[in-house]
């Protein structure tokens, strides 16, 4: 199964398509890699030892005989290229993406992807990060023990083309997950935009507080560094992905405001003891993931 991807085009080579593109040379030596972006990050990108070959400009020469068209740009410049890729993907080609949210991405590419007359798109997104982009922080393994979304059913009954890249994810230490667009973009907005968001809010308070001696920040420690690693993430990471799951991150606010109240209402009591129990179940939780 996997001579069926021999050559990858990475379209966009910052930190997730970088990393994902350092992770082919380093797991799957076999396979060319082609990278595609602006001119001054694809030979940085290039230089690194990420791609092969580095493209700019027109597109159709990274992406006319990529058996894997692995699409790491924001969602609207996604959405943008869907018909140039559409134009010029061989139709033998497996096409996917790492974007946040998936609902927009997955009606967008149903208009144009058409599997049995021309190439199939799965979408997909990687739960790996870090709060700064750009393939200056690209890293070989930060896909490893990290959550890969793909949205559609179970693998039992997918494309050949779909089980030879969960293949590769696996090779490069990705556990994939199958999901419904609306159930990941629910999920994400919960355990991931929510985060960003509250980390923004508090580091933006703190900030409009700060007083001429830079208090309170100067007697901050390391667990505030902690909370806020989130406030380090630009805002043009993020636009397109409020923009597009807006729906959920309103209500999943609104329910947190109602929390935040809850723990005001609680601090002259013990009851704010089952709040701490809660959390401290879920740290466990997620230290154990």
């Amino acid at each position: 199964m996997a001579h069926l991807i021999q050559r990858v085009a990475v379209l966009g080579t910052g930190l997730i398509g970088g990393s994902f593109a350092l992770a082919l040379r380093k797991f799957t030596p076999d396979i060319d890699v082609s990278g595609w972006d602006r001119g001054e990050v694809v030979r940085e990108a290039h230089s690194r030892g990420a791609v092969h070959n580095a493209y700019f400009g027109d597109i159709a020469p990274a992406i006319s005989n990529a058996d894997l068209i692995y699409i790491a740009l924001p969602i609207s410049a996604t959405v943008d290229l869907f018909p140039d890729i559409a134009r010029h993907a061989s139709p033998r080609a497996l096409i996917t993406d790492a974007c946040s949210t998936k609902l927009r991405i997955t009606q967008a590419a149903a208009e144009l992807f058409h599997p049995e007359a021309g190439p199939l798109f799965l979408g997909g997104h990687p739960m790996a990060g870090r709060e700064l982009s750009g393939i200056a922080h690209a890293d070989t393994d930060l896909f490893r023990n990290a959550t890969y979304a793909l949205i559609g059913a179970s693998e039992d009954d997918h494309d050949p083309r779909v089980k030879a890249f969960v293949k590769i994810l696996e090779k490069i230490g990705a556990r994939p997950l199958w999901l419904g667009a609306q159930q990941h973009d629910y999920a994400v907005g919960m355990a991931s935009h929510l985060p960003q968001l509250a980390a923004v809010a508090l580091a933006s308070f703190l900030y409009d507080h700060l007083d001429e001696k830079g208090l309170p920040i100067t007697l901050a420690g390391p667990g505030l560094r902690d909370t806020l690693r989130l406030a380090g993430s630009s805002y043009n990471t993020w636009r397109d992905i409020v923009l597009t799951n807006r729906e959920v991150l309103s209500a999943a606010l609104d329910l947190y405001a109602r929390r935040l109240d809850e723990l005001r209402e609680r601090l002259a009591s013990r009851d704010l003891e089952a709040d701490f129990d809660a959390a401290n179940e879920l740290y466990k939780l997620l230290r154990s993931l």
